[in-house]
């Protein structure tokens, strides 16, 4: 409690509410709940709780595990970790890819109370004999959704076939779709259902508007807006790695201080780019959307969608990342003629229609275009949305 009024929390979320009395009771629990709901505080805070009433790990071993799909997210909730259990005898700590394994080796030889990682580190980790789940009591899957986007699934059964069978978990994620309930089906006995907010609906704190531009002026017209609304830290939304590099490298030139951070940036520059981006040195994050998750920045005033997602639930995990924690948002999409149709099955998914603003000087000069060709070559009907297709388990480890 002292930890939690030194954050300055004083009521829990609804999440929050929900969750923490099932989880202290020992319950399995399965949660839907948005991006910047809380829900992360909804897991920690019980799990630590209880782990401070049990014995302290042994030798290497593992008492509470949370799974997330990225670094960045990893990262995040580790520091969430250390500030709930700042005042409590718990050693916590994060593995993840990118970076060398020695030190993380080292630090895992006293065993960790509890332990944040990414999947395929932790496998690698436990080939090299570094740690052991005997003492495992709660695994958590955290944005199992995405997760399961990121081809991590065979790594996950490989990872639950290595853990005692009698034991606390937990399941959160952005959506109850189908393969999600395929997996907790497996996973969780007797779980407590928790939902806080209708499916793949958007925060109601979050003011959404689309600015129609041709595709060849989208820079020119996030250069304007950043400048003409005076905006100082922007998180923009690029659909390719090579996309987020020209951004940030144009915005640069012109005197924004932007980085970009992806998939293909070294683990060091992506902290880095983060780091900067939350202290104020960075004004614009040029991001993709898997290196994106993680970025809990409460107080977040803009997000751009340079690019519209591919997939149209990528959208409201985008726009997640401002208006949290009760706080307004501002979320902004910049869509061309080719765009429609993905425009559509994001209206289509949050059942409501976006408010147009056509910005002056901007005017879209292509009204109609043939729509982007996202299916590897593959020409889609009109009025079917493209189907999502995991990426394989070995480019998802590696991201």
């Amino acid at each position: 409690m002292e930890a939690l009024q030194a954050k300055g929390y004083s009521h829990p979320s609804p999440i929050q509410a929900q969750a923490i009395p099932a989880v202290i009771d020992g319950r399995d629990v399965m949660a839907a709940a948005q991006t910047g709901t809380g829900k992360t505080a909804g897991f920690t805070l019980p799990v630590l709780e209880r782990l401070r009433h049990g014995k302290r790990a042994g030798r290497a071993q593992i008492r509470a595990l949370v799974l997330t799909p990225t670094r960045e997210l990893a990262a995040q909730v580790l520091e969430n970790v250390k500030a709930y259990s700042r005042h409590l005898p718990l050693r916590s700590d994060v593995v993840f890819g990118g970076v060398k394994a020695n030190p993380q080796i080292d630090r895992l030889r006293g065993g960790v109370d509890l332990l944040v990682a990414t999947p395929g580190r932790l496998l690698d980790l436990h080939q090299q004999g570094a740690l052991r789940f005997d003492q495992l009591e709660c695994l958590v899957l955290d944005e199992a959704d995405r997760m399961l986007d990121m081809g991590f699934i065979h790594d996950i059964r490989r990872l639950i076939r290595l853990m005692p069978a009698k034991r606390q978990t937990l399941l959160f994620s952005a959506t109850f779709s189908a393969p999600i309930r395929k997996l907790a089906s497996g996973l969780l006995h007797d779980p407590v259902h928790l939902q806080v907010t209708p499916e793949n609906q958007t925060a109601r704190s979050v003011e959404q508007v689309v600015h129609p531009c041709d595709m060849a002026r989208k820079s020119d017209l996030l250069s304007h807006l950043i400048r003409t609304g005076e905006w100082r830290q922007v998180l923009v939304f690029s659909r390719t790695k090579h996309g987020a590099n020209r951004v940030a490298d144009r915005l640069n030139k012109e005197g924004l201080a932007a980085a970009a951070i992806h998939g293909n940036k070294s683990q060091g520059a992506r902290t880095r780019a983060l780091q900067g981006f939350k202290q104020g040195s960075v004004r614009v994050l040029v991001a993709t959307d898997i290196a994106a998750r993680g970025i809990d920045i409460q107080q977040l005033p803009h997000v751009v969608n340079l690019d519209l997602p591919n997939v149209a639930e990528d959208y409201v995990h985008r726009i997640g990342r401002t208006g949290r924690a009760g706080e307004t948002g501002h979320a902004v999409s910049l869509v061309a003629a080719e765009e429609a149709l993905l425009l559509k099955a994001i209206e289509r998914l949050t059942g409501e229609e976006l408010t147009r603003q056509t910005v002056d000087g901007f005017e879209p000069t292509v009204l109609k275009a043939p729509p982007l060709d996202l299916s590897g070559g593959r020409r889609r009907s009109p009025g079917k949305p493209r189907a999502r297709r995991a990426p394989s388990p070995v480019r998802g480890r590696h991201r």
